[in-house]
């Protein structure tokens, strides 16, 4: 694969020290944010400005709400011009269907990239519809080719093309080539433009080719340095480049934390790279090591960040969705985990049915119930959450899964005794009941042992037939207390008390 928008000594002299430039697309990728106090009024206490910190305030967004309703573009834009990119992607979040017509149509002209880039991919196809050709193509010219690549991936062919005709043909076959990589890879989230140089060079080289190139991405972190064959060796960072002295050798100045990603590994893994490496940037190699991209940090961050939110929302059954998303859409993508809930809860309700002669002759038993499942299930959750969380960072292993499994059961059995003598205290008193008190107190101790175990080992067992332990272990984890709790307390019940 030709690599395509790299800054390079390049060319046919490139071992000879002579320097040449190779055109990169320019980038526009990041902005300053603005001071609150600009745009927000001063909260009243400590903790409301603690709240509204980074948040629209009401005055602002009424202020832009007017605009729209006077047509007036001007004092639009004014409101705007100090505003952050992913801010004004916020406002659009939040505004309605109507409002967000009104809004696209009035500052059309002036939507840069950056807004595209930041905002919900929910949104992105009817924010589109709404913009002119010319207005599209200027607002995707200046991103970089991952932003590019990650604007279009979730669209549909209709909306994909309509970004890749705004394209030059350079950069089109660039973010075609990137697409070209399987789906959640290193090679969709790598970015094209890499500032590189041979190992050779002197910092004066490095600092003269800089200089002297008007092609240069508007921000990078790394020069990546390279053998004959375009393979990546080192990393050398702008501020040790900038202390050295001129005569002194990029290979001599590198960075020890030096990591080379290959384009087709798993984003998942990537940021867990970058996380567990503290790395800033990245090369990216094709399967012959030659070099042809870079992850930066603020790339690998936010696939970590998705991978978290993920897992938070699969916990509670609830797949990816937005706020901006329709009633009908956002219950139907709800609908097939409550199901499944369900289907659990009649497997609970065959264990309670038989036990109904118990249930019968002891109505107390109806009334306690509750509260055994209820206590197993929390403590199952939280040794779950912190199970998958661990997964999710490795620190959970092999290694350590059965000193870990112990942990958790002693915690559950200490926990449960606690409980234990609360809640036989409480069955004693109020029912009058002695054995009551005992039957419940030592449900208890048993669900909650159950807990900690089910808890820990159910994900551990769903990762290993390659399932995501997130995706269905809240699910087990509370069918497996429910049920053993209702057959331990009404099944001693059973034996004690009849």
């Amino acid at each position: 694969m030709p690599l395509r928008g790299i800054v390079s000594p390049g060319g046919a002299d490139l071992w000879s020290g002579r320097q040449t430039t190779q055109k990169t697309q320019k980038t526009n990728k990041t902005t300053e944010r603005p001071s609150m106090s600009d745009t927000t009024e001063t909260p009243e206490t400590e903790e409301d400005r603690d709240e509204q910190a980074y948040a629209l305030d009401r005055k602002t967004r009424a202020s832009i709400l007017y605009a729209l309703d006077v047509e007036d573009k001007d004092l639009l834009e004014g409101l705007l011009s100090e505003m952050h990119a992913a801010d004004i992607a916020d406002l659009l979040e939040q505004f309605n269907p109507y409002d967000r017509g009104r809004f696209i149509r009035l500052y059309s002209g002036d939507v840069h990239g950056d807004i595209l880039s930041e905002l919900d991919e929910s949104l992105r196809e009817e924010v589109i519809q709404f913009l002119d050709p010319e207005v599209l193509a200027e607002a995707v010219r200046n991103l970089d080719s991952d932003d590019v690549v990650d604007l279009i991936e979730d669209m549909d062919d209709a909306g994909a093309e309509a970004i890749l005709d705004a394209l030059e043909d350079t950069d089109r076959v660039a973010v075609q080539q990137a697409l070209a990589w399987p789906e959640g890879s290193a090679g969709r989230l790598m970015q094209r433009e890499v500032v590189w140089a041979p190992q050779h060079w002197t910092v004066g080289e490095a600092i003269d080719y800089m200089r002297g190139s008007e092609d240069l991405p508007d921000q990078f972190y790394h020069i990546v340095l390279v053998d004959p064959r375009m393979a990546p060796i080192a990393n050398v960072t702008l501020g040790r480049l900038m202390a050295s002295r001129r005569d002194v050798k990029l290979a001599d100045i590198t960075e020890e934390a030096f990591r080379v990603i290959p384009v087709t590994q798993d984003e998942e893994d990537v940021a867990y790279a970058f996380n567990q490496y503290h790395l800033i940037s990245a090369p990216v190699v094709d399967e012959e090591g030659r070099l042809v991209g870079v992850i930066t940090i603020d790339d690998a961050m936010i696939v970590l960040d998705e991978e978290h939110e993920e897992d938070i929302l699969l916990l509670a059954g609830v797949s990816e969705s937005s706020l901006s998303e329709g009633v009908v859409q956002t219950s139907k993508s709800r609908l097939p985990w409550l199901f499944v809930n369900m289907c659990t809860a009649v497997l609970s309700s065959i264990v309670i049915a038989q036990f109904e002669a118990t249930i019968e002759a002891f109505v107390a038993l109806a009334v306690l119930l509750p509260i055994v499942a209820s206590m197993g299930g929390n403590a199952g959750t939280q040794t779950l959450t912190v199970s998958v969380r661990a997964l999710a960072t490795r620190d959970l292993t092999t290694a350590n899964l059965l000193r870990v499994v112990k942990r958790e059961a002693t915690v559950g059995l200490i926990n449960g005794v606690v409980f234990a003598v609360c809640l036989g205290i409480v069955g004693m008193v109020w029912f009058s009941m002695p054995q009551l008190g005992l039957v419940i107190a030592a449900a208890l101790v048993v669900n909650m042992v159950v807990a900690a175990l089910a808890g820990t080992m159910i994900p551990v067992t769903l990762e290993r037939l390659g399932v995501d332990p997130a995706l269905a272990s809240g699910t087990f984890v509370t069918t497996m207390t429910d049920m053993m709790g209702f057959f331990a307390f009404l099944g001693l019940a059973t034996v004690v008390m009849l």
